[in-house]
């Protein structure tokens, strides 16, 4: 019996943020254990975990990825985790994927690896695994998201999603503090950021290409209503399809950050919080999972690749790894109201459609 389901259930419960799933990562740990995988856990100093599985018989190493971390959301007023992502759902998949793979022998040659992995919304979660070694000797990797039901419905799959660059950007203007009375004598943080956010959304690039950048967090707060306040703390998510035009964007914005607080007398401090690379695809391995889907669900439910605003910390491996082939698919789950949503939800019983499409993959690459 599979316990996809089991796994959801318990994961849902706990969930747990960026480089903070500790109950998360045991929980799968001791599960690949006792399936009969070599488990390396703490990968890097992290809750990230390497599980193998070896067939003794020279071959590839295909490695299968899931993500394990949950958004902080404030709900009636509490800052809370909450898995609103689907990482519990990829989660159970790629654990119950790997226990029934395990017991079925479906790995005739070559090697197994299974990758759970931190701190996906934070960006850094796949730098880490890299860097402690998560890809050392892998062939191919493949991942998958759950896609929201107006890009794949329940029954239909992605096999290429081919996701955005996107840069956060966090500004702290520091002005002086001065009586609201007596504005002369101080400099308004507050309005350099302003104008800070309007030259950015004066920003162009060419037509031809599809990017964004808009404010998405400010805060400036002297702590009373008759002072000018001395800084203001500002945040800008930057999206773009390609890579390159995401460097000529990250310009322009710093630009216009440093500018708008030159001209009211005050300084800017810029930091790049978190950045993400635009997809890379490789098409012998997007062919694996598009053969895995039709031999699953039919030729009719294999959708054309698809671009996305989106973005996924995924493709730092083949940004770090660049000779690893990398897939990158969507499960239709009926998901709604949209990822991020404090009240996303979706039909479960994809997870177990996942489950198949992922084995499948595996018999391709190490099977006989």
């Amino acid at each position: 019996m599979s316990r996809t389901l089991d796994h959801f259930n318990v994961l849902h419960e706990i969930p747990e943020l960026g480089f903070e799933e500790f109950k998360t990562s045991a929980y799968i740990a001791s599960a690949l254990e006792a399936a009969g995988f070599t488990v390396t856990r703490q990968i890097n100093g992290t809750t990230g975990i390497i599980a193998e599985l070896d067939s003794g018989q020279p071959g590839p190493v295909l490695a299968l990825r899931a993500d394990m971390d949950a958004l902080g959301h404030i709900i009636d007023g509490q800052h809370v985790a909450r898995h609103t992502c689907g990482h519990d759902g990829h989660s159970s998949v790629v654990l119950t994927a790997a226990e029934e793979t395990r017991r079925e022998g479906l790995v005739k040659k070559g090697k197994l690896r299974i990758l759970f992995q931190p701190a996906e919304e934070l960006g850094t979660g796949a730098i880490a695994m890299v860097e402690g070694g998560a890809l050392d000797n892998v062939d191919m990797l493949l991942g998958f998201h759950l896609r929201p039901i107006e890009e794949c419905p329940m029954g239909q799959a992605v096999a290429a999603m081919n996701y955005s660059a996107s840069a956060t950007i966090e500004a702290v203007f520091t002005g002086k503090a001065a009586h609201a009375a007596r504005p002369h004598l101080g400099v308004n943080a507050l309005d350099a950021a302003v104008q800070a956010v309007q030259a950015v959304n004066s920003i162009h690039l060419s037509p031809s290409l599809t990017f964004s950048a808009k404010a998405t967090r400010f805060i400036a707060d002297a702590g009373v209503t008759n002072s000018i306040p001395s800084e203001a703390r500002v945040c800008w998510d930057l999206r773009s399809a390609e890579n390159a035009p995401m460097e000529e964007l990250k310009q322009k914005v710093t630009a216009a950050l440093q500018g708008s607080a030159a001209a009211l007398g005050a300084s800017v401090d810029i930091k790049i919080l978190k950045e993400m690379p635009a997809a890379i695809i490789d098409e012998e391995a997007t062919a694996v999972i598009s053969h895995a889907i039709c031999q699953q669900l039919g030729e009719d439910a294999l959708l054309p690749s698809k671009t996305t605003p989106g973005s996924e910390d995924f493709f730092h491996y083949l940004r770090l790894c660049p000779q690893v082939k990398g897939g990158f698919w969507g499960l239709g789950a009926n998901l709604v109201p949209g990822l991020h949503h404090p009240e996303m939800h979706f039909d479960r019983d994809a997870l177990a459609i996942g489950v198949r499409i992922f084995k499948s993959c595996v018999q391709q690459v190490l099977g006989e």
